[in-house]
């Protein structure tokens, strides 16, 4: 295995609509499993889990912005080209 792993996520041209679902899927699945991580932590611990609870809001701000972009991108008649990609580096523990 090599040090740094990279894996394709999203790669394409898509309406504003499918690249808007597939964006908003991406961050609520996120916000979700975050919201689902700190649940447990109250649960199991008695207490939040920070990583969660900062995490959360950030998620949501960057939510709002993809909203915005595609609400510009409808007005204007655009179609967009999204790329991720996925960077996996091996650390030690």
């Amino acid at each position: 295995m090599n040090n740094l792993e990279k894996l394709t996520l999203i790669e394409g041209n898509f309406t504003t609509e499918e690249a808007k679902e597939i964006l908003q899927n991406v961050f609520m699945t996120k916000i979700k499993f975050h919201e689902h991580k700190n649940f447990s932590s109250i649960e199991r611990f008695g207490k939040d889990d920070a990583t969660a609870v900062n995490r959360i809001p950030e998620l949501k701000k960057e939510l709002q912005r993809v909203n915005e972009i595609f609400a510009w991108a409808q007005q204007h008649h655009k179609r967009l080209h999204l790329s991720s990609e996925i960077q996996i580096s091996f650390i030690e523990e």
